[in-house]
């Protein structure tokens, strides 16, 4: 059961981490004056982090758990590493996925930002080492 709920919980995560890097990414870089690196807008920047601590929040619980199945972790680290592979052969293709899903408009470029950026590649590899350990395949044992 753990590891059916797991599934789940690992499909579900895959466009809910995405979108909430996007989302706080694109808010934090809106909210900062570029010329002279002043941050413009102090209530949308402070949201916009914590809304990105509250996704490394979730992704470092999903990491370290050990009551959480390997598969919380596997279906976000391989379709980040998927995306990014694709990327790395065709970009254009890659990236014009964002545009097929909704909501569109800034979160689109923030997506391809991150992206090209290569940190879903990095997230991707972080999610995936937690698979390696043994003890995470097996019933959590007080």
């Amino acid at each position: 059961m753990r590891h059916a709920l797991g599934f789940l919980l690992g499909i579900v995560l895959v466009p809910v981490l995405a979108y909430g890097m996007a989302w706080g990414y694109e808010r934090a870089s809106a909210s900062v004056n570029h010329l002279d690196l002043t941050i413009a807008d102090t209530t949308q920047f402070y949201g916009a982090f914590a809304t990105m601590g509250a996704v490394g929040l979730i992704v470092g619980i999903v990491m370290m758990a050990r009551w959480a199945s390997p598969f919380v972790s596997l279906f976000p680290a391989v379709a980040y590493l998927y995306w990014s592979g694709w990327y790395l052969v065709e970009p254009v293709k890659a990236a014009a996925l964002v545009t097929r899903i909704p909501p569109g408009g800034s979160l689109d470029t923030a997506l391809q930002g991150l992206l090209a950026s290569g940190f879903f590649a990095l997230a991707g590899f972080a999610l995936i080492v937690p698979m390696w350990t043994p003890g995470r395949w097996r019933r959590y044992q007080d």
